[in-house]
């Protein structure tokens, strides 16, 4: 184990009242993540909402979570759903995503999705297919971690999934995993 020397600004500590929302927001996108839709019919029509906080959460029992703003006008509607569908998004989904992300009234416009006899709603051409319940909700701070029991999986192996990362979707590198050793 070494002692890191810092070598200047970009390697300093920030904290205190310098961990404003701006701050965080740029510190917390250094990690790159998937984005997953989470989507139900809703008062006859599709609503959703894009997350790339979405997480595995437990095996047994099979859960995963999405974190929410307390702030989204979606996800009241979307908790009252029976089942949601969890849609891992693909590398052709960048508009999908931004569009879910958005304010604007019909966020399906121009996205194919397909609906399950539960009402759950999953995006066509996804990497993963989740029909889930919601299974608890914990509020944390300025958001809520949606629990949710997996109830149905699809997988479709030979799509690969979006990056999101420092604000902006990427394509994964097609050269394939590191050697196992």
């Amino acid at each position: 184990m070494s002692e890191i020397q810092a070598a200047g600004s970009d390697d300093e500590f920030v904290g205190g009242d310098d961990l404003s929302p701006h701050v965080l927001r740029g510190a917390y996108g250094r990690f790159p993540s998937g984005v997953a839709a989470v989507c139900a019919v809703i008062d006859g029509e599709p609503t959703g909402i894009a997350a790339s906080s979405f997480v595995s959460v437990s095996l047994e029992p099979a859960l995963v979570s999405v974190c929410v703003a307390l702030t989204s006008t979606t996800w009241p509607l979307l908790r009252r759903a029976q089942s949601l569908g969890v849609s891992v998004l693909a590398d052709a989904h960048a508009s999908t995503a931004r569009a879910l992300a958005s304010q604007v009234p019909d966020r399906f416009a121009g996205i194919e999705w397909v609906r399950d006899s539960s009402g759950a709603v999953f995006i066509a051409g996804a990497a993963l297919w989740l029909n889930c319940s919601i299974y608890e909700q914990v509020r944390a701070g300025d958001h809520e971690i949606a629990v949710l029991a997996v109830n149905r999986i699809k997988m479709h192996s030979s799509v690969s999934p979006i990056v999101f990362h420092d604000s902006q979707f990427h394509r994964m590198a097609r050269s394939g995993p590191y050697p196992s050793s």
